[in-house]
C-alpha cells in the first residue's frame, strides 16, 4: 500500500531534506519517526531535495506500508512522533503508480525579502535588506528569466553532472509591502540553490549593483561566474508541488 503524505517543517536545526551521514534532516527525522510507529525500519522518497536551512510550506513524499487503520489516525501518530519542527499536513492513500519525485510536474517556491533590520522572531524565515530595490528594473530582468531558458549560469555545482541545464519558469511573481517583498517562482524543475541564484540576481539588480543587459548577458552565457549571488538559506520556502 502507497502513501502520499504532505509535511511543513523550519529548515533552520536541519542539514537538509535529504539523509546525509553524520547530519540530522528532515528525511531521516521523518523515517525514525515512520519506523517507529511500524515498528520496522521505513524509507521515504521526497519530491526533491531542499538545502540546509531551507523551510517547506509542503514538501510532499511517499512510502509503502500496509497500514491496517485510516489515514487519520497514521497522521496522528506521525505528529507524536515527529519533532514540533516538521508537521505533518496530510497523508492519503495512493496508487501504487504515483511517486513523489518522478509524478511531480511543477514546483513552486517562495522567497521572503524584509526591509531592513529582521526582529529576532523573524531573522530566521527571511533575508533582511538595507537599501531601496527598484522594482521597476526588478521586473524587467524578471521577465527575461521567464520561460524555457538554459538556466546554467545559476546553477551551483553539487558535484554532479546535470542530463540537461534547461528548465522552464512558468511564472515569477514579485509582490511587497511596506515591510517586505515576497518573490514567487513556478517552474517545471529547479536545479542546486538555483531559485536563491535567481533572487539574489534580481536582488542586485534592484539595488543598481547589476544591469538587466548583464542579466540578459549572464543567462545567454549559460556558464556560472562569480556575478551571480547566492541569497541566504533562510529566505526560501518550498511552498508547493504539483501533480
Amino acid at each position: 500500500m502507497r502513501w502520499k503524505c504532505g509535511c511543513s517543517y523550519d529548515g533552520t536545526d536541519f542539514a537538509g531534506w535529504q539523509t546525509q551521514s553524520g547530519q540530522l534532516s528532515v528525511q531521516e527525522a521523518i523515517e525514525e519517526a515512520l519506523s517507529e510507529i511500524f515498528k520496522q525500519k521505513t524509507r521515504i522518497v521526497g519530491s526533491g531535495r531542499t538545502d540546509a536551512g531551507v523551510h517547506a510550506l509542503e514538501q510532499v513524499f511517499h512510502f509503502d506500508f500496509d497500514w491496517a487503520h485510516d489515514p487519520q489516525s497514521l497522521q496522528d501518530a506521525m505528529r507524536s512522533c515527529l519533532p514540533n519542527t516538521i508537521a505533518p499536513l496530510y497523508v492519503e492513500s495512493v496508487d501504487d503508480s504515483f511517486h513523489a519525485r518522478f509524478s511531480a510536474v511543477s514546483k513552486r517556491y517562495q522567497y521572503r525579502l524584509q526591509f531592513g533590520d529582521a526582529s529576532p522572531l523573524n531573522i530566521r524565515y527571511c533575508w533582511p535588506i538595507k537599501g531601496n530595490l527598484d522594482f521597476e528594473r526588478i521586473t524587467q530582468a524578471a521577465d527575461l528569466l521567464t520561460g524555457q531558458r538554459d538556466f546554467a549560469a545559476f546553477a551551483a555545482n553539487r558535484g554532479v553532472e546535470y542530463e540537461s541545464t534547461v528548465r522552464n519558469i512558468t511564472r515569477i511573481d514579485i509582490r511587497e509591502d511596506d515591510a517586505y517583498c515576497y518573490m514567487n517562482f513556478e517552474a517545471d524543475g529547479f536545479m542546486y540553490k538555483m531559485v536563491r541564484g535567481l533572487v539574489g540576481t534580481l536582488v542586485n539588480v534592484g539595488l543598481g549593483r547589476m544591469t538587466v543587459a548583464e542579466v540578459s548577458d549572464l543567462l545567454h552565457s549559460a556558464e556560472r561566474t562569480p556575478m551571480v549571488f547566492v541569497a541566504p538559506a533562510e529566505g526560501l520556502f518550498l511552498e508547493k508541488v504539483f501533480y
